[in-house]
C-alpha cells in the first residue's frame, strides 16, 4: 500500500502546479482558458529538448516557464505544430539524461519515489507561497478584483486588459512548469500529453474546493493542491480495482460532474431538512 501511496501523492504534487495555474484563470480571473492543453506539452517539450541537449534542469525549468507565457484559443491550436518543431518529433525520450530527479537520486541517495515526492513538496510549497504573496500585492489584488468585479476595478483606473493578460501569462507559465516536471518524471515528452489536461486541472480545483473549502485565498491554494492529490489517489484506486486505462478520461468527466453537483446536492438536502 505504501509503495502505491507515495508515488501517487508525488504525482499529485507535480500536477498540483498545473492545477494552480488553472485555478488562476478559472476562479481568480473567471475565464475558461483552454491554452492549458497546449502550454502543458510545450513546457514538457522545451524542457526535454534542453535536457537532451545537455543543459541543466534548472535552465530547462526557466525556459519552460518563459515558453509558457502564451495564452489564447488560437495559440493552443498553433502550439501542436510548435511542440513538434521544438522536439523535432512526436516523442522525445529522456532515458540516460540527467533530470532533477536523477540528480537528487545521485546526490541525496533517494529512491525514485522519494525524489519525486521531495521535489513535489518543495515545488508545491514554493509555488503556492509565491502565489499567495503575489496576489497579496497591489497588482495581484488588482488581478483578483478584475475577475471578481471588472466594472469596479476599471472605475478605480486599473487597465483590466493588462491584468487579464498578466493573469493568463502567470497561469500558463505555471502550467508549462508542471509539464516540465511531469516530463522529467515520466522520462519522455510527447506532443499529445496535454490532451485532457484542462479537465484534470478543473477536477483538482473543484474536488479541492468541495472537500476542503474556500474560506480564504490561502485556503483556496491549499485546497487546490490537496484536490490534485485526492484526484490522483482516486485514479490510482480505480485502476487498482481493475478499471481499464482507456476509460480514465470518461471517469474523470464523471468525477468532475459529480464534484460540480455536490454543492447543489448539499443545498437540496439542507433545504429538505429545514422544511421537515
Amino acid at each position: 500500500m505504501i509503495d502505491l501511496l507515495m508515488p501517487t501523492i508525488a504525482q499529485g504534487l507535480l500536477w498540483a502546479i498545473m492545477a494552480l495555474g488553472v485555478y488562476i484563470t478559472y476562479r481568480v480571473l473567471d475565464i475558461a482558458d483552454l491554452t492549458v492543453e497546449g502550454s502543458f506539452p510545450l513546457g514538457a517539450a522545451v524542457a526535454a529538448s534542453l535536457l537532451a541537449g545537455g543543459y541543466s534542469p534548472w535552465l530547462a525549468f526557466g525556459a519552460a516557464m518563459l515558453a509558457g507565457l502564451l495564452a489564447g484559443i488560437l495559440t493552443m491550436i498553433a502550439l501542436y505544430s510548435v511542440n513538434l518543431r521544438v522536439m523535432g518529433k512526436a516523442n522525445l525520450s529522456l532515458l540516460r539524461v540527467d533530470t532533477v530527479f536523477s540528480i537528487m537520486r545521485d546526490i541525496g541517495g533517494f529512491s525514485n519515489a522519494q525524489a519525486v515526492l521531495c521535489v513535489g513538496i518543495v515545488s508545491s510549497l514554493l509555488i503556492g507561497g509565491l502565489i499567495y504573496w503575489f496576489f497579496g500585492t497591489e497588482i495581484g489584488a488588482a488581478i483578483r478584483a478584475t475577475g471578481f468585479n471588472p466594472q469596479m476595478i476599471r472605475a478605480q483606473g486599473v487597465d483590466t486588459n493588462f491584468t487579464i493578460i498578466l493573469g493568463l501569462l502567470i497561469s500558463n507559465a505555471l502550467v508549462a512548469l508542471s509539464g516540465a516536471l511531469v516530463a522529467q518524471n515520466n522520462g519522455f515528452a510527447d506532443v499529445g500529453m496535454g490532451t485532457g489536461t484542462i479537465v484534470i486541472g478543473l477536477a483538482s480545483v473543484i474536488i479541492g474546493e468541495v472537500l476542503f473549502g474556500t474560506r480564504s485565498f490561502k485556503n483556496c491554494i491549499i485546497s487546490v493542491v490537496l484536490g490534485s492529490i485526492v484526484y490522483r489517489l482516486v485514479i490510482a484506486a480505480v485502476l487498482q480495482m481493475g478499471m481499464p486505462p482507456n476509460d480514465l478520461k470518461l471517469f474523470t468527466a464523471i468525477l468532475v460532474a459529480f464534484a460540480l453537483s455536490l454543492p447543489l446536492i448539499k443545498s437540496k438536502l439542507g433545504l429538505r431538512k429545514a422544511v421537515k
